[in-house]
């Protein structure tokens, strides 16, 4: 009963969450290989937007408030997962542009 009632009160933010996601996934199922790269390392931001909103949540949140510190952790732990890989493959991308030593000259 209480499921029911969570997603009464919450119907809009359940709403938005589900539009965002599949608007996402149809603009990055249509974005072409070569800039898919830069797009994702481009999105470093939003994911800190993500950490920051995540630590807000838990920070706010009740001590007796078990389902937004659930949500807020695992919104900081995603989110810093994909900040700590999308500048992985950032530096990666730029080392290719580095110009190599040619034996210690």
């Amino acid at each position: 009963m209480a499921i029911i009632e969570f997603i009464g009160n919450n119907m809009t933010s359940i709403t938005l969450l589900i539009f965002a996601s599949l608007l996402g996934m149809e603009v990055i199922n249509n974005v072409p290989t070569l800039l898919h790269t830069p797009l994702m390392s481009g999105a470093n931001a939003i994911s800190g937007v993500t950490v920051v909103g995540g630590i807000y949540l838990v920070r706010i949140a009740a001590a007796d408030d078990y389902v937004s510190i659930f949500l807020g952790v695992i919104a900081i732990f995603f989110g810093m997962i994909n900040v700590v890989g999308g500048f992985a493959v950032t530096n990666r991308m730029l080392d290719k542009f580095k110009k190599s030593k040619k034996d210690g000259k």
